[in-house]
């Protein structure tokens, strides 16, 4: 069903209607699918990180790099 043909409720304060809970659907599968590719993210990040302490010494590493390699404390909360 797509938005424009989805009806979009009542005045009545809890007839939600078939929009908002398509909207609310559609914002959790993208949430979810953020937080897959931000772990994603992450796992590559570790990898470049233990190859980079392997060729690199650890001082260069621990003060220049992986500062940058961090990603933001920051999640997405998918809930209803």
């Amino acid at each position: 069903q797509s938005l424009p043909t989805t009806p979009a409720g009542s005045d009545d304060f809890y007839d939600v209607g078939g929009k908002a809970q398509a909207i609310r659907r559609w914002l959790r599968a993208v949430l979810g699918k953020i937080n897959h590719y931000k772990a994603q993210h992450q796992h590559v990040l570790e990898e470049a990180a233990t190859t980079l302490k392997l060729a690199l010494p650890q001082d260069i590493v621990i003060k220049n790099v992986l500062p940058f390699l961090e990603l933001p404390a920051y999640t997405f909360e998918v809930g209803d």
